[in-house]
């Protein structure tokens, strides 16, 4: 019999692990930079996900890292965060970061807003 553990942080998938490398390099930010993301109102369904390449860390951040990729939040979002994997789609249904969360009870049909 197998336990389950549970999954307390913030994920990324490995293509989107790739493509956040590729851009640090195309962007010329060095190693000490990471993701923070962080969810905002708005979006037709209450609630929209931010995300950007930070270089400091602020009071009250909480940090994760997956394979080898920092991601940090701020202790609000995280409430809506946990377990949510960061992935990136390159195909034809179009292109770019999206979120898998667990969370969301909600999502808009563009999938860039959702609601718990």
């Amino acid at each position: 019999m197998e336990t389950a553990t549970m999954m307390t942080g913030i994920y990324i998938s490995e293509k989107a692990k790739l493509r956040v490398g590729q851009l640090l390099h195309e962007e010329g930010r060095g190693d000490d930079y990471f993701v923070r993301v962080s969810v905002v109102s708005g979006g037709c369904s209450g609630l929209t996900y931010k995300m950007d390449f930070d270089n400091e860390t602020k009071q009250g951040d909480q940090i994760f890292e997956d394979k080898g990729i920092k991601l940090v939040t701020d202790r609000k979002s995280i409430l809506y965060l946990f377990s949510t994997t960061l992935d990136y789609t390159d195909g034809l249904d179009g292109k770019g970061f999206h979120f898998m969360n667990p969370n969301a009870s909600r999502t808009c049909a563009c999938g860039e807003s959702f609601s718990v």
